[in-house]
């Protein structure tokens, strides 16, 4: 939870496909800015091949690259805003907003942080890496992530379960490591820029009730329209 935070319960989150595929959408459009050929635009190739492992549509993959890269004669404009604070129980958080509208967002973001508290800019970032997050599934059992970091240039990893690791990078690197992993043994499923808590709030320091709170806080965060991503300092 201390890199990006998910909902538990899949049928209730607000990652639901439709709302996947919006996000992606977005993504996409802004990385097509920079050309919609993936295999010349780093960024976009990336997002493309995240959107294709969810079985995003061929159609509205389509349509959202040529969309961004200005191809269909709409404008299309997106600001990249991070609001800072803290959850409930003074757990930190980093909510990154896609946003077409900011004077929409921002009053809305101010009252979702009532049960917790809205920061200023640079409040809660202190406390936080940018780093780029690869997420990436062992092809083999016995496939060492130790070594696969090295091999690939990452700075580091977190193990997780069933043969899944993420893959810390430097946010320039993000893109050779995502392309040397395959060699390592290892398929990626996701690959982004994001935010790690240098101290994250031990859960066992928070109630059964109190988690239920940040929970329920992190949970209306995210199923807000402009959210793309949401950060918590959480350990586990």
């Amino acid at each position: 939870m201390g890199a990006q935070w998910k909902a538990k319960h899949k049928d209730l989150a607000a990652n639901a496909k439709g709302r996947l595929f919006g996000k992606l959408a977005k993504e996409i459009m802004i990385a097509a800015r920079s050309g919609a050929d993936p295999g010349s635009n780093a960024r976009l190739r990336l997002v493309v091949e995240q959107a294709r492992k969810v079985s995003m549509p061929k159609d509205t993959l389509e349509r959202a690259i040529k969309k961004g890269a200005g191809l269909t004669g709409e404008s299309v404009h997106f600001d990249h805003v991070i609001y800072e604070g803290f959850a409930p129980h003074r757990v930190p958080v980093m909510v990154e907003c896609l946003t077409d509208n900011v004077n929409r967002t921002a009053p809305e973001m101010r009252v979702l942080f009532r049960k917790g508290q809205l920061g200023a800019s640079g409040s809660v970032a202190w406390d936080f890496d940018h780093l780029g997050m690869i997420e990436a599934e062992a092809q083999q059992a016995d496939a060492d992530p130790e070594l696969a970091a090295i091999e690939a240039g990452a700075q580091d990893f977190e193990p997780g379960d069933e043969g899944v690791a993420v893959f810390l990078t430097d946010p320039a690197d993000l893109d050779i490591v995502s392309r040397a992993l395959p060699a390592q043994g290892y398929t990626v499923l996701s690959a982004k820029l994001g935010y790690k808590a240098k101290n994250p709030v031990d859960p066992a320091s928070l109630s059964a009730e109190h988690l239920e709170e940040v929970e329920a806080f992190l949970a209306a965060i995210d199923a807000n329209d402009d959210v793309q991503n949401v950060f918590v300092g959480l350990a586990g």
